[in-house]
């Protein structure tokens, strides 16, 4: 980050004693902003990209469908980021700050119970009409509705509704105080009443839809590829928010049916970029002469990002996944060490936490300010929770795999669960078998292991890879027993924790409480963490959930990186400085072609 001036720092003292009701450029969780009103551009993008180019990207699987926003069917990617478009827009380089963009002027009220959203007056559709208080109303309605997915209902919850004050003002109303309601309803996607009037929200369509973002959509091969083209006319090119980015003139996307074959099509350069999640393909399959001579690059990109959690995630709907003891027993035979070690060439770090990689991960047993939380649970909560600090199972010495399962034997047996003729079976004689699904023939490797580990205490695992419009089908229907999952976390948790782990989205089709957690502590301590009024009331109440959620033995957790593996062909350039918080994607739209003369 570089040095901030003194007239910053005044200024930045100077608008955390304002009132809110000044109307303000950007908002952030703490009333503090990196960038002053007027500032040229991010420090992310750079002042000498130019304008030009194709840009080729691969995606995985199929799409059937041109609304991201709705629950059945997958849409093509790129769509939300490319041609869609928010009343604010985050700062990469701050953990949790936000930039008008559709809302050129952002203000709360005094009470914190509204806030009031001025709508650029630039601010244009692709078929050139104007954004209107009127569409913003509309998005959080439709939002809201039964039409779209689940998950918009679940943080758009304590928005209530929308007023329109004017042609260009509109407020948002809330159900209650929280300090970051507000930026969560900057983060509402702006629809086009007009098209969505013509082409009805929740119906099927391959339609092309009107957004304000700066691609629109040129063509389509419906689960095959996709091509976005820049808007010649976008409204918000020369916006500070928008300066040094989305530089490509156009972006396709291709997509091959699994990362397998993926690999080999880049290195034939068959697309010029690719994410990387796949250890061994990391570690040998991107080799060669290409990559010796840097014709193909080849390049871990670091982040701050929180890295949340990825596991073997139960559903606990299941009768045999109900009980604590069964959960942990299983989690006792994934033998981390040697899948780092063998499968993965040691590049990843075990999750430690269901906030890894972050201040909000719990630390060691309770402290005094976690206890005032969990204290009052304690009837209720296992005994560990108070007087363990979270580790995952481990096969390092002195432990090993054997021991493991000695241990997680013996639990079983507690559980009512015993071995008759090399099988585990139930007081009634019901085995234990269950099927982990897959939506990567990747993972089946790991899964191999795990499974091997699982026969010797007399439980039988299938596992088996499905394509991906099946795999979310299924998922979104709770139609599995095991699978993995990664809960993602950003720096600062929020409303999205209902979706994740709330009673109320256990049975909500669609919703990412895929393992079903029905549980009053685990809702209070989400609440906790939704209207908490400080940073550190928040941190302290991260680390409470944490300490549940670990000791309810929900996951198998597996691993993380702090980096995104990329390898791209070698005809970009790119700003000098990399965000912090970030996915991959995010920065490639900062990128611009090498040997493009900017014509605008």
């Amino acid at each position: 980050m570089k040095t901030i001036s003194l007239f910053f720092v005044s200024f930045l003292v100077l608008i955390s004693y304002v009132s809110p009701l000044m109307a303000a450029h950007g908002v952030s969780i703490d009333g503090q902003l990196k960038y002053a009103p007027g500032f040229e551009r991010f420090d992310y993008a750079s002042e000498h990209a130019v304008k030009g180019g194709h840009l080729v990207m691969h995606g995985l699987g199929s799409f059937d469908k041109m609304n991201p926003m709705t629950l059945k069917g997958l849409a093509p990617d790129g769509l939300n980021e490319l041609v869609f478009e928010t009343l604010a827009v985050a700062g990469l380089d701050e953990a949790f700050a936000e930039y008008g963009l559709i809302a050129r002027d952002i203000a709360l009220a005094p009470d914190g119970l509204s806030v009031t959203f001025t709508i650029n007056e630039k601010a244009r559709f692709s078929d050139n009409t104007p954004v209107t208080p009127h569409d913003v109303k509309f998005s959080l309605e439709t939002l809201k509705s039964d039409a779209a997915h689940p998950f918009y209902q679940a943080y758009f919850h304590d928005i209530t509704g929308a007023e329109v004050l004017d042609e260009h003002r509109v407020r948002f109303l809330f159900a209650t105080k929280n300090r970051e309601l507000h930026m969560v309803a900057c983060q509402l996607p702006v629809l086009s009443q007009k098209f969505y009037s013509a082409h009805p929200f929740d119906t099927p369509s391959m339609a092309s839809p009107i957004g304000s973002g700066p691609y629109i959509v040129d063509s389509v091969n419906t689960g095959k590829s996709i091509n976005y083209r820049r808007n010649p006319d976008y409204w918000a090119r020369d916006l500070n928010v928008r300066r040094g980015m989305f530089n490509f003139d156009s972006i396709t996307f291709k997509y091959f049916k699994d990362q397998v074959i993926s690999v080999e099509a880049f290195k034939a350069h068959e697309f010029d970029f690719m994410y990387i999640n796949i250890a061994k393909q990391w570690a040998r399959d991107l080799t060669g002469a290409r990559f010796d001579n840097k014709e193909i690059v080849k390049e871990a990109l670091v982040h701050r990002n929180n890295a949340g959690m990825q596991g073997f995630a139960f559903n606990v709907r299941r009768p045999f996944f109900s009980d604590r003891r069964v959960r942990k027993a299983v989690a006792m035979a994934f033998d981390f060490e040697w899948a780092n070690k063998a499968l993965f060439f040691d590049q990843y770090t075990r999750c430690n936490s269901f906030f890894s990689n972050s201040e909000l991960a719990a630390r060691t047993t309770p402290d005094a300010e976690e206890l005032k939380l969990l204290t009052p649970f304690r009837d209720q909560l296992p005994k560990e929770v108070f007087t363990e600090p979270m580790v995952p199972f481990s096969t390092k010495p002195p432990d090993s795999v054997r021991g493991n399962l000695k241990k997680a034997k013996k639990i079983l047996a507690e559980a009512g669960w015993t071995v008759r003729d090399g099988r585990l079976v139930n007081s009634d004689g019901t085995p234990f078998e269950f099927e982990i699904l897959l939506g990567s023939s990747s993972f089946e490797r790991v899964m191999a292991s795990f499974a091997k580990n699982l026969e010797k205490l007399g439980i039988k695992v299938d596992y088996r890879s499905i394509d991906s419009a099946l795999y979310t089908r299924r998922l979104d229907n709770f139609d599995f027993d095991m699978t993995v999952q990664v809960f993602g976390q950003s720096q600062s948790p929020g409303n999205e924790q209902r979706d994740y782990w709330h009673s109320s989205s256990a049975d909500r089709i669609g919703s990412r409480n895929i393992i079903g957690i029905k549980d009053p502590v685990v809702d209070q301590l989400v609440d906790k963490i939704i209207y908490a009024n400080t940073r550190q009331e928040l941190v302290v109440a991260c680390r409470a959930l944490d300490r549940v959620l670990w000791y309810g033995y929900y996951v198998v957790p597996n691993w993380y990186l702090a980096r995104h593996r990329v390898a791209y062909w070698n005809i970009f350039e790119r700003p000098r400085t990399l965000p912090l918080y970030y996915n991959y994607f995010q920065a490639v739209m900062t990128w611009w072609m090498k040997g493009v003369t900017n014509d605008e």
